[in-house]
């Protein structure tokens, strides 16, 4: 928000120094980002009177001019195309020092004499326009200085807001916090209800009243928009960094940086039947003012006539329906729009607008109808005109409901840090806008004006007292608290062990946002619908992920893009799943494998990590961990059939690894083999406790046995019936060969086990032993059908 000191101390003027007040401001909270002295440095220049206007003798663009100074009339030659007699223009007298020390002195332009300079604003440095003279009004004192004239001691101050003080984005809204700081009263212009000459009213329909809750609108006949802006008001709009265009569109910015509420302004002839409020049509299109033509989307509000879209509401109006010199009636509206429906939607068609800037904060849903007799009087006073009456429209169900908040006096002294007498706090409030609705044996019931949406917890109007107390009143506390040991369970691993496991094994840790692209989404996650943004930072960004491939995927495709050969990436973090009305936010552990399986040199050569690989690395995983994992084929629409391991444990889901699908890969434009695994981090980290066991000092039992099995019979089966069979003094179980080929039929092949037994208190007999072992063979005989291999 920039705007003029000498505007801001029209409404309350503290007798503090201009440093001294944008430091009261800073310190209440609403950040002082910058200041600029709204004019160049000059001396010597007045408001002169052209007189007369000749062409030069001796140059065709150039003319001799007679300017009276206010004492004394000489002569000077101008090349503006704008000079002409009666023209009342700043006239740097000779002597006078203009920006950038700049000295007028007596010269001779192609042998006429010029005895002073007619200035432009880009000379004066009050902007960029070197396109003609700065013309001043009509009833600007000959020999005035321009300074005092204009008033150009002054600053302009930029107050860089926070999102939530909307209340702040106008004149009304600073000149109440500068009272407030400074106990003053704040001088608000009275606004009259403007009395209407003529029956004709606006036909306005709201269709979407969640978006657009409040509209109001009205008939201005016979406008004259060729009428000149006062210097005043494009004085006031210059210094707040707002261009000049026509009356219609000045008095809209004066009134929106005075009152805080944007209005518009339509050309009455181009309106065909009447205003509509709706959601845009698929495919609709609209020339905005500044002539870009977008395409609307379904979920746009739009200001619409019985035919077309004629603006979209709240940021930008269309080229079509916008006033110009020729117009004479005018539909004025005003309107308070949801700034939920609107978020965004400015930064989705590349815009921003002063009205988005305010209506995606939050505008004051009581404020409409002030602003707008206050622009129709202005618009009358300046350009004439004949009000209708305002057609207001409400869905008094979508307007944001009145607040009260329970202050309580004991909660206010706990987080400020000291007791502030009673009727201070009321005061502060009070003079903030707030009322005390009740008195409360405890504190008090506080009524929240409709123009602070910001409010809504009694922690708000904790702040509101602190800062205008002063935070640099408030007592230095060193805070005190109790700092005992939490308590961790041993069984559970904390989640930068598995980060350092990574890490050692040639991973790169990778951070994605936890907003994906849609498309990619549903190539590796089609089965769950990820949750929509209200707000994305951009289209390709507007879901929540509900896998961490979306992210690491796209990752792997920004390093191949990058002549990357080989990725080894993991990433812990949550992904986020729809359940009902709860969004389930679940910790995860994701990876993926491209390429060589280690870095290429003389000796490691250029083997492609493979499946087996990278489940050798979740399984190490596993046992440092502390916890068995079991690896059985599964299907996964993101990954390869035949090359998909769903992991479990204890027979619960806590997991996949595989090979990407190919088609997938083909659609998000990947090469090579793209390996992948994702885990549930709270089914993992939680593992057994280590614990002390003596080591035996007795021998250990080897036995050795092959098998002849069917040839999709998994090791796991074996080796879980092996250990089921062998009894509790069973120490390892390895397979030690495997074989596939001739002499063993089709559809078999042979593995070869070795089995070891020890006890801790003594040697195993032979018995005992042997025993065992054949247990495990009828075992395998009986669930495996396997048979022994001779």
């Amino acid at each position: 928000m920039k705007f003029s000191e000498q505007w801001l101390r029209e409404w309350v003027n503290p007798d503090i120094s201009s440093q001294e007040l944008m430091d009261q401001i800073t310190m209440a909270g609403l950040e002082v980002d910058g200041f600029e002295p709204v004019a160049g440095k000059f001396q010597g220049v007045v408001v002169g009177e052209v007189q007369s206007v000749e062409p030069h003798p001796n140059a065709d663009k150039l003319r001799v001019c007679q300017v009276n100074d206010g004492s004394q009339t000489v002569q000077v030659v101008c090349g503006a195309p704008n000079v002409r007699p009666g023209l009342k223009v700043p006239f740097a007298v000779l002597g006078a020092v203009l920006p950038g020390d700049f000295k007028i002195r007596k010269a001779k332009l192609r042998g006429e004499p010029s005895e002073g300079m007619l200035c432009s604003e880009s000379e004066l440095g009050l902007s960029e326009s070197h396109a003609g003279l700065m013309e001043l009004s009509s009833d600007a004192p000959v020999g005035a200085a321009l300074n005092d004239y204009l008033k150009l001691n002054d600053v302009a101050i930029d107050v860089d807001l926070t999102p939530n003080r909307s209340d702040c984005l106008s004149i009304k809204g600073i000149a109440r916090e500068v009272g407030v700081l400074n106990s003053l009263t704040p001088l608000f212009p009275e606004i009259d209800p403007v009395e209407a000459v003529h029956s004709e009213v606006p036909d306005i329909r709201i269709d979407a009243p969640q978006g657009c809750p409040r509209y109001l609108g009205r008939i201005l006949r016979n406008v004259n928009l060729q009428a000149e802006t006062p210097l005043w008001m494009r004085e006031k709009l210059r210094r707040s960094g707002v261009r000049s265009i026509d009356v219609a569109v000045d008095v809209t910015n004066y009134v929106m940086l005075e009152q805080g509420q944007p209005l518009h302004a339509f050309d009455r002839d181009e309106i065909s039947g009447g205003i509509v409020v709706r959601m845009a049509h698929p495919a609709e299109k609209l020339v905005l003012l500044d002539g870009q033509e977008v395409e609307l989307t379904e979920q746009t509000l739009v200001i619409a006539d019985h035919e077309k879209p004629v603006a979209i509401a709240g940021i930008m109006g269309g080229e079509h329906s916008g006033v110009s010199a020729k117009t004479r009636d005018l539909i004025l509206e005003a309107a308070y729009f949801d700034p939920i429906t609107l978020a965004g939607k400015a930064r989705h068609y590349g815009l921003h607008t002063d009205a988005s800037h305010r209506f995606e904060r939050g505008v004051d849903y009581e404020l409409a109808r002030d602003a707008m007799e206050r622009a129709t009087r202005l618009l009358m006073d300046i350009a004439g005109g004949e009000p209708g009456e305002i057609v207001e429209v409400v869905s008094t169900e979508h307007l944001p409901q009145e607040r009260a908040i329970d202050l309580r006096s004991q909660r206010l002294a706990d987080v400020l840090g000291l007791d502030i007498d009673r009727t201070k706090v009321e005061e502060i409030l009070i003079r903030l806008g707030l009322s005390v609705g009740k008195l409360l044996k405890n504190g008090w019931r506080i009524n929240v004006p409709s123009f602070r949406p910001d409010i809504s917890i009694e922690e708000d109007l904790i702040e509101e007292v602190g800062r205008i107390y002063g935070y640099n009143n408030l007592p230095v506390t060193e805070p005190t608290g109790s700092l005992g040991l939490r308590t961790n369970e041993e069984a559970v691993r904390p989640v930068s062990a598995i980060r350092d496991y990574f890490v050692s094994h040639g991973y790169q840790e990778a951070i994605t946002y936890s907003f994906v692209d849609p498309k990619v989404q549903a190539q590796v996650d089609p089965e769950r619908e990820g949750i929509a943004l209200a707000n994305p930072i951009s289209s390709d960004l507007s879901v929540m992920r509900t896998t961490l491939w979306s992210g690491l995927l796209k990752t792997v495709a920004y390093n191949q893009n990058r002549q990357q050969p080989r990725i080894r990436m993991f990433e812990t973090g949550l992904r986020f799943l729809q359940d009902g009305q709860r969004i389930d936010q679940q910790p995860m552990l994701a990876g993926v494998v491209v390429g060589s399986q280690y870095p290429e040199n003389w000796v490691n050569g250029r083997r492609t990590a493979d499946f087996f690989d990278v489940k050798g690395e979740l399984e190490g995983l596993f046992s440092l961990l502390g916890i068995e994992i079991g690896f059985v084929a599964g299907r996964h629409p993101a990954l390869h059939p035949g090359q998909t391991a769903e992991l479990l444990r204890d027979g619960e889901h806590v997991g996949w690894l595989g090979t990407l699908h190919p088609q997938v890969q083909k659609n998000l434009e990947l090469n090579g083999t793209i390996l992948m695994f994702e885990l549930s981090l709270n089914s993992v980290i939680t593992g057994y406790v280590p614990n002390f066991k003596e080591i035996s000092k007795f021998p250990e039992v080897r036995r050795d046995l092959a098998i002849i099995i069917g040839s999709k019979v998994s090791f796991a089966d074996v080796e879980r019936i092996a250990r089921k069979h062998a009894g509790e003094r069973l120490t390892a179980l390895r397979a030690f060969d495997v074989y596939e080929g001739e002499g063993l039929g089709e559809g078999n092949r042979s593995l070869a086990l070795s089995l070891f037994w020890q006890h801790p208190e003594r040697t195993l007999n032979e018995d005992e032993v042997h025993s065992l072992f054949n247990g495990v063979i009828d075992a395998l005989k009986e669930e495996l059908g396997a048979t022994l291999r001779s």
